[in-house]
C-alpha cells in the first residue's frame, strides 16, 4: 500500500480522494492554483503546493510542474481524479518514467483508448456493436472525400475528444462543410488536434455506461450499468442506477461486451465502457472512458464498494478482493450535478457562498468542496456539487431524491437546482423511458406537448419475475406522473416556457451508488 498519494485534481473530486486516504492512512499532497488558496481540498490535505496561475495550463494542466512536487514531497503515487490530465497518456507514461505510480491504466491502453478512431476499430476487432461511420481520422479534404458517409443526420466527432466535447451533427449534405470547419477549429483548442470523423446519429438514443474494474492479475469485474441519458449539449445532467430501460438479457449482454472488451485490450484499474441504446432496443459502443467517473458514486451506494479505494488497491498491486458472483446490486441510486449557472440561460454563475445548507439523513449523500464563504470563480467547471441518494427501488429512491432537493439550499450564487427540481418531477423521468432528446424537448417545447415513445417490447421480459416487476413499477409511476404534471401545469407559466424556448433555440443535443469497504 502506498504512503502517500499526491492528488493531481480541485474541487469535490480531490476532497473525495483525500477522504479515502484518510481512511487508509495514507498521507496526501494536494496542489492548487492561486485561485484556490483557500479551497477545501488544499485545508483537508496533509501538504498542499502552489502550482501556478488561476488559467489551468498554468496550474491543475501543468504537468511537468505537478511531477516535480510528487518527486519533491516524496509521493509513491499520483490519482488523477477525473478531467484534466485523467485521460492524458503523456502524462501517465511521465509518471511510470518517474517511478511514480499513475492510478489508473498504462498509458499505452490510455493513448488506445483517447484516440475515439482507434477505440472504435478496436471494439469492432473485439466484436463489439458499433455504430455506422469512419475508421480513419480525417485530417484533410483528401482524407474526407475518401471516408464513408453514412445517411444524414449524422455527427462530427473531435478524434481525440472527451466529455462530450467536439461534437457536432449534421442534418445535410449541404451543412457538411461548416460544420467540419468548426469542429476542426474546436478539437484544435480543446485537444490540440484537428482529427475529426463521422459516426451515425441515433435521434432517440439511450446513453448506457458499464461500470468495469480489472486488476494487474487479469480478473475483471463489472459494477452493473449506469443510465446516463438526461444530458444538455452532451453534458450529463442526472445519473441513475440501475437502468429502468433493460430488461435481463440486456443487461448481460452489456456486462459480458465490456468485460470481455477489457480483456481484449489487456486493460487494468476502473474504466467505463459506454454504449448507447437504441429505440429498437439495440446497442452500440461508442467510447471508454479510462478514468474515474463522476458519477461513480452511485455505484459506490448500490454496491457498498468505495471505488477510489479500489483504485488505489489496484494501482498498489493488490488483486480483486471479489469475483463477480461477490458483487450485488442492492436497491437503486440516482445523482443530480449541480452546476453554478444561470438555470434558464445556462451561463456561468460566479460568486461567494453566503448560505449554505447541506440536507443530511440516512442514504443522502453530499459530494462538494464548497462552504459558507467559499468564492465560485469563473476558471473552472461549473460542476460545484453532487446529490446522491439511495432507495430500495427506483420509486423510493425518486422519492427521496424529490425531497431530499427541497432541503438543500446554495445562497449567493444561482445554480441549475430549479432545472433539476423540474426534471425529477417529470412523467417522462418518472416512468425511466427518457432518452437523450429529453433535455431538448423539455427546453424547447412547452411539457405538456412532450411525446415519448415507449421501447419496443423485447426491452421489457414479461417472462420472467424482474420483467414483471419492472411493468409494476412503470404503471406506479404513471400513476403518480399524473399528480406530478398537474402541479408542473400551475408552477409553470406561459412566460418561463418562452425563456427556456429562447434560451435553448440553438442547443444542439446528441447522444450520446459514502460506501462500506468491503476490503
Amino acid at each position: 500500500m502506498f504512503k502517500k498519494i499526491l492528488i493531481a485534481n480541485r474541487g469535490e473530486i480531490a476532497c473525495r480522494i483525500i477522504r479515502t486516504c484518510k481512511k487508509l492512512g495514507i498521507k496526501t499532497v494536494a496542489v492548487f492554483s492561486l485561485a484556490d488558496a483557500k479551497a477545501l481540498h488544499v485545508q483537508n490535505a496533509d501538504e498542499a503546493y502552489l502550482l501556478g496561475k488561476a488559467e489551468a495550463s498554468d496550474s491543475y494542466l501543468n504537468s511537468e510542474k505537478i511531477l516535480q512536487i510528487a518527486k519533491d514531497a516524496n509521493c509513491e503515487a499520483i490519482h488523477p481524479g477525473y478531467g484534466f490530465l485523467s485521460e492524458n497518456h503523456n502524462f501517465a507514461q511521465a509518471c511510470t518514467k518517474s517511478k511514480i505510480k499513475f492510478i489508473g491504466p498504462n498509458a499505452k491502453v490510455m493513448q488506445q483508448m483517447s484516440d475515439k478512431v482507434r477505440a472504435r476499430k478496436l471494439a469492432r476487432s473485439a466484436g463489439l456493436p458499433i455504430l455506422p461511420g469512419s475508421f480513419q481520422a480525417i485530417k484533410d479534404d483528401v482524407a474526407m472525400k475518401k471516408a464513408t458517409i453514412t445517411q444524414f443526420p449524422l455527427m462530427v466527432k473531435a478524434s481525440n475528444g472527451g466529455g462530450g466535447i467536439g461534437i457536432n451533427i449534421v442534418n445535410s449534405p449541404q451543412e457538411l462543410r461548416g460544420v467540419i470547419e468548426r469542429a476542426r477549429s474546436l478539437a484544435t483548442k480543446a485537444f490540440g488536434s484537428k482529427n475529426i470523423y463521422f459516426e451515425k446519429f441515433l435521434k432517440s438514443a439511450a446513453h448506457i455506461e458499464v461500470q468495469v474494474a480489472a486488476d494487474e492479475h487479469g480478473n475483471i469485474v463489472h459494477l452493473f450499468e449506469r443510465d446516463c441519458s438526461i444530458q444538455r449539449r452532451n453534458q450529463k445532467f442526472i445519473e441513475e442506477t440501475l437502468s429502468a430501460k433493460l430488461n435481463h438479457i440486456q443487461q448481460q449482454t452489456l456486462y459480458n461486451l465490456s468485460t470481455n472488451f477489457c480483456k481484449y485490450i489487456g486493460y487494468s484499474n476502473l474504466g467505463t465502457i459506454e454504449f448507447l441504446l437504441s429505440e429498437d432496443g439495440e446497442v452500440y459502443f461508442i467510447e471508454m472512458n479510462t478514468r474515474l467517473q463522476v458519477e461513480h458514486a452511485i455505484t459506490e451506494m448500490i454496491t457498498d464498494i468505495d471505488m477510489v479505494e479500489l483504485q488505489i488497491r489496484i494501482a498498489s498491486g493488490e488483486k480483486l478482493p471479489f469475483t463477480q458472483k461477490d458483487i450485488k446490486a442492492k436497491g437503486h441510486a440516482c445523482e443530480l450535478r449541480i452546476n453554478a449557472e444561470n438555470p434558464e440561460t445556462f451561463l456561468p454563475s460566479v460568486g461567494k457562498i453566503k448560505n449554505l445548507t447541506i440536507p443530511k439523513g440516512e442514504h443522502i449523500r453530499f459530494d462538494s468542496a464548497i462552504y459558507k464563504g467559499y468564492t465560485i470563480t469563473p476558471f473552472y467547471d461549473s460542476l460545484i456539487a453532487k446529490l446522491i441518494v439511495w432507495g430500495r427501488d427506483r420509486t423510493a429512491c425518486i422519492h427521496r431524491l424529490q425531497s431530499t432537493i427541497k432541503e438543500l439550499k446554495i445562497e449567493g450564487i444561482t445554480s441549475n437546482m430549479p432545472t433539476l427540481e423540474n426534471i425529477i418531477h417529470n412523467p417522462v423521468f418518472l416512468s425511466g423511458m427518457y432518452n437523450t432528446s429529453f433535455m431538448d424537448k423539455i427546453f424547447n417545447k412547452n411539457i405538456q406537448e412532450y411525446e415519448f415513445k415507449f421501447p419496443s417490447l423485447p426491452l421489457i421480459d414479461k417472462n420472467n419475475h424482474a420483467g414483471k416487476k419492472q411493468i409494476a413499477d412503470l404503471v406506479l409511476h404513471l400513476l403518480l406522473s399524473k399528480q406530478s404534471l398537474e402541479n408542473q401545469k400551475k408552477q409553470t407559466s406561459i412566460n418561463k416556457h418562452k425563456r427556456w424556448k429562447e434560451s435553448s433555440r440553438n442547443t444542439i443535443f446528441s447522444q450520446h451508488k459514502t460506501s462500506r469497504s468491503k476490503w
